[in-house]
């Protein structure tokens, strides 16, 4: 049986729109992550999860600890239903949920949040000033693990941090440390120019050579200011652990001796963005469903929505991959609509009203906030029904 056909069984009691989580298929890629994390142990990132219980799930395999949170207020309320070791990963500027951390010890204890510069550190002391009884706020330096050449003319990664040399990250470990209240615990630098842009993009042979050439330099070039920077701030604080890499890079970040842990989490649901990396294989195992519900031309059909565009440079990439069955493609006049999309190709030709057309999103932990529900799928069968974020009422950005 293949697997739109085990799909369709499983879920034939549902009315589509909905989305799946394929649990055999999540196993495998969690799997493969922890061995190539080679004994390193992965922190969760929720952004590409954002469903608490299937969160819970993978922490409870071997190999995953902790949480990669993107916003406070999320962490906050991750930790006030248990669940531990959750790192900000992005600065906040939110007066009230930093004033809740200081105020509550558990979160205080649980939570570390993030900074790039000393302007971070002054608005966090400014937010929490009047507090009562303020628990001492753990602190992680951000830096930035970008590829620059050629004299600053060219730079490959995502604009985080400025903090790039070891005297930048040393000087704001020691503004850091003489601010009461505050701890400086960890150290995180993601390389998304690794870690987040395949290295096998099909049909594009000039592309692939270009990013392949500027990897292979930038990791040469990061393990060497990376490991400076982590034995600077060490000379200052007893760090906790110091965090890089994401899904597209465990095997190459976990190698480096600096590096404590690893942040992924695209990887486990393996949306489509992630087929086009040589080191980086994994099953689908997030995905939706969308009923046909009109045929305008023979090789025609209409499926009802489906316009979930990810995040990022807009383009074609972006647009959810019409999965199964195979042989479907956009048309080029309407492309992935909000209320409805037109497909087009041979397979169109045998789906009738009422069949589901199976989507991979772009991205992995978006395509949660489009329904409330993941419907759990163990072989031939549903086995369960799991809220998002969305479905708990929780809408973070």
């Amino acid at each position: 049986m293949d697997d739109r056909q085990r799909y369709d069984r499983a879920t034939a009691h549902l009315d589509p729109p909905f989305a799946v989580l394929d649990l055999a298929a999540l196993h495998a890629n969690a799997t493969d992550m922890t061995r190539r994390a080679h004994g390193k142990p992965i922190r969760v990132a929720s952004k590409s999860i954002r469903s608490r219980p299937v969160l819970e799930r993978i922490l409870a395999m071997d190999g995953f600890t902790g949480i990669m949170a993107f916003t406070l207020p999320e962490a906050l309320w991750l930790a006030s239903t248990g669940l531990r070791d959750i790192l900000v990963a992005y600065p906040t500027a939110d007066r009230t949920a930093l004033a809740t951390l200081a105020a509550d010890p558990r979160a205080a204890q649980e939570i570390t949040i993030m900074v790039d510069r000393s302007e971070h550190l002054d608005f966090i002391e400014s937010a929490t000033a009047d507090v009562r009884n303020r628990h001492e706020i753990r602190i992680c330096l951000d830096i930035d693990a970008g590829y620059v050449t050629l004299g600053g003319k060219f730079r490959a990664g995502a604009l985080r941090s400025p903090v790039r040399e070891p005297d930048q990250a040393a000087d704001l470990a020691a503004d850091t440390a003489k601010r009461p209240g505050l701890r400086l615990v960890g150290l995180m630098a993601y390389e998304a120019q690794i870690a987040g842009v395949g290295d096998n993009p099909p049909g594009k042979p000039a592309l692939t050579h270009a990013i392949r050439w500027m990897q292979a330099r930038s990791r040469q070039e990061l393990i060497m200011r990376r490991g400076r920077i982590v034995q600077a701030v060490r000379q200052l604080a007893d760090l906790e652990f110091v965090n890089g890499g994401g899904t597209g890079s465990i095997t190459t970040t976990t190698r480096e001796k600096a590096i404590t842990e690893i942040a992924a989490g695209s990887g486990l649901y393996q949306p489509r963005l992630f087929d086009f990396y040589r080191g980086h294989t994994g099953r689908p195992a997030a995905l939706f469903a969308l009923p046909v519900v009109r045929r305008p031309a023979p090789a025609t059909v209409t499926v009802l929505g489906g316009g979930y565009i990810a995040s990022g440079t807009p383009g074609p990439d972006r647009l959810p991959q019409p999965y199964l069955p195979c042989g479907l493609r956009y048309t080029s006049d309407e492309g992935a609509g909000e209320v409805q999309t037109p497909l087009t190709g041979q397979a169109a030709e045998d789906l009738r009203l009422g069949d589901r057309v199976w989507f991979r999103h772009a991205k992995a932990g978006e395509l949660c906030e489009r329904f409330a529900t993941l419907h759990l799928i163990d072989g031939e069968q549903t086995v369960d029904e799991v809220p998002t974020y969305r479905g708990e009422g929780r809408t973070f950005l």
